[in-house]
Protein backbone atom coordinates (compact mmCIF):
# COMPACT_ATOMS: atom_id res chain seq x y z
CA UNK A 1 0.00 0.00 0.00
CA UNK A 2 1.01 3.42 -0.73
CA UNK A 3 1.13 5.53 2.11
CA UNK A 4 0.57 9.19 0.66
CA UNK A 5 -2.48 7.45 -1.44
CA UNK A 6 -3.64 6.02 1.63
CA UNK A 7 -3.87 9.27 3.39
CA UNK A 8 -5.50 10.91 0.68
CA UNK A 9 -8.47 9.03 0.29
CA UNK A 10 -8.92 8.78 4.30
CA UNK A 11 -9.03 12.52 4.31
CA UNK A 12 -11.76 12.53 1.23
CA UNK A 13 -13.31 10.09 3.21
CA UNK A 14 -13.48 11.64 6.14
CA UNK A 15 -14.62 14.87 4.63
CA UNK A 16 -17.53 12.26 3.21
CA UNK A 17 -18.50 11.92 6.34
CA UNK A 18 -18.41 15.41 8.34
CA UNK A 19 -18.79 17.51 5.11
CA UNK A 20 -16.90 20.15 6.47
CA UNK A 21 -13.56 19.97 9.04
CA UNK A 22 -10.09 22.23 9.87
CA UNK A 23 -6.83 21.15 9.35
CA UNK A 24 -6.75 20.45 13.17
CA UNK A 25 -9.98 18.30 13.02
CA UNK A 26 -8.55 15.97 9.79
CA UNK A 27 -5.18 15.80 11.57
CA UNK A 28 -7.13 14.13 14.76
CA UNK A 29 -9.12 12.33 12.52
CA UNK A 30 -6.24 10.79 10.80
CA UNK A 31 -3.96 10.89 14.10
CA UNK A 32 -1.20 12.40 11.77
CA UNK A 33 0.91 15.40 12.69
CA UNK A 34 -1.02 18.68 11.05
CA UNK A 35 2.02 19.47 8.91
CA UNK A 36 1.42 16.03 6.95
CA UNK A 37 -2.55 16.24 6.34
CA UNK A 38 -1.98 20.42 5.06
CA UNK A 39 0.60 18.90 2.21
CA UNK A 40 -1.94 16.31 1.08
CA UNK A 41 -4.80 18.81 1.51
CA UNK A 42 -2.89 21.32 -0.06
CA UNK A 43 -2.61 18.98 -3.38
CA UNK A 44 -6.26 17.80 -3.34
CA UNK A 45 -7.27 21.08 -3.52
CA UNK A 46 -4.70 21.99 -6.82
CA UNK A 47 -6.88 19.59 -8.31
CA UNK A 48 -10.10 20.37 -6.84
CA UNK A 49 -10.68 17.29 -5.57
CA UNK A 50 -11.01 19.32 -2.17
CA UNK A 51 -11.69 23.52 -1.32
CA UNK A 52 -11.27 25.69 1.21
CA UNK A 53 -14.21 28.03 2.34
CA UNK A 54 -13.67 31.75 2.02
CA UNK A 55 -15.35 32.06 5.64
CA UNK A 56 -12.79 30.24 7.80
CA UNK A 57 -10.15 27.34 8.07
CA UNK A 58 -12.75 24.62 7.57
CA UNK A 59 -12.18 22.22 3.95
CA UNK A 60 -14.58 20.23 2.16
CA UNK A 61 -14.98 17.85 -0.89
CA UNK A 62 -14.64 19.96 -4.34
CA UNK A 63 -16.68 20.11 -7.47
CA UNK A 64 -13.98 17.71 -9.37
CA UNK A 65 -15.38 14.97 -7.23
CA UNK A 66 -18.79 14.89 -9.24
CA UNK A 67 -16.43 13.36 -12.15
CA UNK A 68 -15.37 10.44 -10.67
CA UNK A 69 -19.10 10.04 -9.33
CA UNK A 70 -20.87 10.63 -13.19
CA UNK A 71 -17.67 8.29 -14.53
CA UNK A 72 -18.69 5.98 -11.85
CA UNK A 73 -22.33 5.97 -12.35
CA UNK A 74 -21.91 5.48 -16.45
CA UNK A 75 -19.67 3.21 -16.36
CA UNK A 76 -22.08 0.78 -14.72
CA UNK A 77 -23.48 -2.14 -16.66
CA UNK A 78 -25.81 -2.69 -13.55
CA UNK A 79 -27.61 1.16 -13.82
CA UNK A 80 -27.60 1.19 -17.36
CA UNK A 81 -29.54 -2.10 -17.65
CA UNK A 82 -31.60 -1.19 -14.52
CA UNK A 83 -33.13 2.56 -15.68
CA UNK A 84 -35.76 1.53 -17.82
CA UNK A 85 -37.08 -1.87 -15.79
CA UNK A 86 -37.04 0.48 -12.73
CA UNK A 87 -38.61 3.29 -14.44
CA UNK A 88 -41.38 0.46 -15.59
CA UNK A 89 -41.29 -0.62 -11.66
CA UNK A 90 -42.20 2.43 -9.96
CA UNK A 91 -44.96 3.46 -12.57
CA UNK A 92 -46.84 0.29 -11.76
CA UNK A 93 -46.39 -0.15 -8.07
CA UNK A 94 -46.61 3.72 -7.73
CA UNK A 95 -43.84 3.01 -5.11
CA UNK A 96 -40.35 4.77 -5.13
CA UNK A 97 -37.61 2.42 -6.43
CA UNK A 98 -33.96 2.02 -5.57
CA UNK A 99 -30.91 -0.09 -7.34
CA UNK A 100 -27.99 -0.32 -4.81
CA UNK A 101 -24.27 -2.38 -4.84
CA UNK A 102 -22.75 -3.40 -1.77
CA UNK A 103 -19.98 -1.73 -0.40
CA UNK A 104 -18.27 -3.76 2.52
CA UNK A 105 -21.01 -3.10 5.24
CA UNK A 106 -23.15 -0.54 3.32
CA UNK A 107 -25.37 -0.23 0.41
CA UNK A 108 -24.77 2.71 -2.09
CA UNK A 109 -28.09 3.86 -4.34
CA UNK A 110 -26.38 3.87 -7.66
CA UNK A 111 -30.31 4.52 -9.19
CA UNK A 112 -33.69 6.01 -7.53
CA UNK A 113 -36.90 6.60 -9.28
CA UNK A 114 -39.12 8.76 -7.10
CA UNK A 115 -42.73 7.60 -6.58
CA UNK A 116 -44.52 8.57 -9.72
CA UNK A 117 -47.12 10.50 -8.09
CA UNK A 118 -45.68 13.82 -8.37
CA UNK A 119 -44.73 14.72 -5.16
CA UNK A 120 -41.48 16.17 -4.08
CA UNK A 121 -38.55 13.87 -3.14
CA UNK A 122 -34.78 14.34 -1.79
CA UNK A 123 -33.03 12.35 -4.84
CA UNK A 124 -30.82 9.37 -3.27
CA UNK A 125 -28.06 8.43 -5.73
CA UNK A 126 -24.74 8.22 -3.82
CA UNK A 127 -27.09 7.50 -0.56
CA UNK A 128 -25.40 4.91 2.01
CA UNK A 129 -27.70 2.53 3.50
CA UNK A 130 -26.09 -0.24 6.52
CA UNK A 131 -26.51 -3.46 4.53
CA UNK A 132 -27.51 -5.23 7.48
CA UNK A 133 -30.69 -3.04 7.73
CA UNK A 134 -31.91 -2.63 4.07
CA UNK A 135 -33.93 -5.35 1.96
CA UNK A 136 -31.31 -4.28 -0.61
CA UNK A 137 -28.68 -5.33 1.97
CA UNK A 138 -29.95 -8.25 2.37
CA UNK A 139 -30.61 -9.55 -0.83
CA UNK A 140 -26.97 -8.97 -1.52
CA UNK A 141 -25.85 -10.17 1.72
CA UNK A 142 -27.87 -13.88 1.20
CA UNK A 143 -25.62 -14.41 -1.86
CA UNK A 144 -22.32 -12.66 -1.29
CA UNK A 145 -22.05 -13.70 2.46
CA UNK A 146 -21.94 -11.98 5.58
CA UNK A 147 -18.87 -10.63 6.66
CA UNK A 148 -17.73 -11.91 10.44
CA UNK A 149 -16.57 -8.31 10.79
CA UNK A 150 -19.99 -6.74 9.90
CA UNK A 151 -20.95 -4.09 12.85
CA UNK A 152 -24.96 -4.70 12.82
CA UNK A 153 -25.04 -1.35 14.54
CA UNK A 154 -28.83 -0.35 15.80
CA UNK A 155 -30.38 2.21 14.06
CA UNK A 156 -33.83 1.87 15.00
CA UNK A 157 -35.75 -0.12 17.53
CA UNK A 158 -36.63 -2.82 14.88
CA UNK A 159 -32.99 -3.45 13.01
CA UNK A 160 -31.54 -6.81 13.44
CA UNK A 161 -28.92 -7.18 15.85
CA UNK A 162 -28.96 -10.56 16.06
CA UNK A 163 -26.36 -12.49 13.82
CA UNK A 164 -28.45 -15.66 14.14
CA UNK A 165 -31.74 -13.79 13.36
CA UNK A 166 -30.00 -12.12 10.31
CA UNK A 167 -28.95 -15.86 8.61
CA UNK A 168 -32.64 -16.76 9.22
CA UNK A 169 -33.46 -14.02 7.12
CA UNK A 170 -30.76 -14.84 4.54
CA UNK A 171 -31.59 -17.88 4.11
CA UNK A 172 -35.12 -17.53 3.26
CA UNK A 173 -33.84 -15.39 0.78
CA UNK A 174 -31.25 -17.44 -0.84
CA UNK A 175 -34.49 -19.80 -1.38
CA UNK A 176 -36.49 -17.23 -2.59
CA UNK A 177 -34.55 -14.37 -3.75
CA UNK A 178 -36.58 -11.91 -1.88
CA UNK A 179 -35.51 -9.95 0.94
CA UNK A 180 -37.96 -7.57 2.92
CA UNK A 181 -37.69 -4.72 6.07
CA UNK A 182 -40.02 -2.97 8.21
CA UNK A 183 -38.64 -0.01 10.29
CA UNK A 184 -35.47 -1.45 10.19
CA UNK A 185 -33.19 1.33 8.89
CA UNK A 186 -35.80 4.66 9.16
CA UNK A 187 -39.15 4.59 11.19
CA UNK A 188 -41.74 4.66 8.75
CA UNK A 189 -39.96 3.15 5.60
CA UNK A 190 -40.04 -0.36 4.69
CA UNK A 191 -39.30 -2.18 1.85
CA UNK A 192 -39.08 -5.44 -0.69
CA UNK A 193 -35.85 -6.07 -2.68
CA UNK A 194 -35.34 -8.63 -4.90
CA UNK A 195 -31.87 -9.80 -6.15
CA UNK A 196 -30.39 -9.31 -8.99
CA UNK A 197 -27.27 -11.37 -10.89
CA UNK A 198 -24.91 -11.35 -14.27
CA UNK A 199 -23.05 -14.18 -15.24
CA UNK A 200 -20.63 -14.51 -11.90
CA UNK A 201 -22.92 -14.25 -9.47
CA UNK A 202 -24.36 -11.49 -7.27
CA UNK A 203 -24.71 -8.17 -9.00
CA UNK A 204 -26.54 -5.91 -6.76
CA UNK A 205 -30.28 -5.58 -5.75
CA UNK A 206 -33.92 -3.74 -6.40
CA UNK A 207 -36.22 -2.72 -4.01
CA UNK A 208 -39.48 -0.99 -3.42
CA UNK A 209 -39.88 1.15 -0.52
CA UNK A 210 -43.53 1.72 0.90
CA UNK A 211 -44.55 3.67 3.83
CA UNK A 212 -45.04 0.95 6.78
CA UNK A 213 -48.51 2.26 7.72
CA UNK A 214 -48.75 0.17 3.85
CA UNK A 215 -46.92 -3.07 5.12
CA UNK A 216 -46.64 -6.00 4.82
CA UNK A 217 -46.44 -5.25 1.02
CA UNK A 218 -48.78 -7.15 -1.46
CA UNK A 219 -48.32 -9.95 -3.05
CA UNK A 220 -48.65 -8.18 -6.29
CA UNK A 221 -46.21 -5.48 -5.60
CA UNK A 222 -43.57 -8.50 -4.28
CA UNK A 223 -43.98 -10.45 -7.75
CA UNK A 224 -43.40 -6.96 -9.64
CA UNK A 225 -40.14 -6.82 -7.80
CA UNK A 226 -39.43 -10.61 -8.36
CA UNK A 227 -39.96 -9.67 -12.30
CA UNK A 228 -37.85 -6.56 -12.71
CA UNK A 229 -34.77 -8.92 -10.58
CA UNK A 230 -34.92 -11.96 -13.12
CA UNK A 231 -35.33 -9.22 -15.74
CA UNK A 232 -32.20 -7.18 -14.94
CA UNK A 233 -30.40 -10.48 -14.19
CA UNK A 234 -31.50 -11.62 -17.81
CA UNK A 235 -29.88 -8.87 -19.20
CA UNK A 236 -26.79 -8.97 -17.39
CA UNK A 237 -26.10 -12.58 -18.66
CA UNK A 238 -27.53 -14.71 -15.42
CA UNK A 239 -28.77 -17.73 -16.82
CA UNK A 240 -30.83 -18.76 -13.30
CA UNK A 241 -32.72 -16.96 -10.84
CA UNK A 242 -33.64 -18.52 -7.10
CA UNK A 243 -37.18 -19.50 -6.44
CA UNK A 244 -39.08 -21.83 -7.76
CA UNK A 245 -39.10 -20.48 -11.70
CA UNK A 246 -35.52 -20.27 -11.36
CA UNK A 247 -34.72 -20.16 -14.77
CA UNK A 248 -34.16 -17.01 -16.98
Amino acid sequence: MIQSVDRAVRILFALQGARRMTLSELAAELELAPTTVHGIVRTLAAHGVVVQERDGGRYRLGPAVLRFGNVYLDSLDLRARSLAWAHELARQSGLAVRVGVLLGGEVVVIHHEPRPDGSRQMPEIGAEIPAHASALGKAMLAFGGLPETLELRSMTGATLTSRDALDEQLAATRDSGIAYECDEAVLGESGVAGAIFDRTGIAGAVAVVLPTLDWPASDAVVDMVRTTARTISRELGATQWPGAAAST
